[in-house]
């Protein structure tokens, strides 16, 4: 069975770093769009970044663009969110998500994989 594991989440201080990870299991990810999510409790679970699968490429939701950071190293076959100027509307649980598509989606449709999320807490 695939699976995504997320780990590295917790509580930090508003204006702290928090890096989290995302690794799969069952199967290698080095060929897909990998993307992280989150989501408050009453809320849609919004787009926070989108990384190619070579790491060439990324996007971002423009609440994160300058703070957040993407990356990957697939001879790890992880994926990263470095997470810095933390602000407590940050905080949320944080999914990882893998894609087949070549571009980078940010649907939650367009995903194919995903973890079952990590919390992050910041508080103020």
């Amino acid at each position: 069975q695939v699976q995504l594991v997320e780990s590295g989440g917790g509580l930090v201080q508003a204006g702290g770093s928090l890096r989290v990870s995302c690794a799969p299991s069952g199967r290698t990810f080095s060929r897909y769009t990998m993307g992280w999510f989150r989501q408050v409790p009453g809320k849609e679970r919004e787009f926070v970044a989108a990384i190619s699968w070579s790491g060439g490429r990324t996007y971002y939701a423009d609440s994160v663009k300058g703070r957040f950071t993407i990356s990957r190293d697939n001879a790890k076959n992880t994926v990263y969110l470095q997470m810095s100027s933390l602000k407590p509307e940050d905080t949320a649980v944080y999914y990882c998500a893998a894609s087949t598509q070549d571009y980078l989606p940010d649907g939650r449709s367009e995903y194919d994989y995903w973890g079952q999320g990590t919390q992050v807490t910041v508080s103020s």
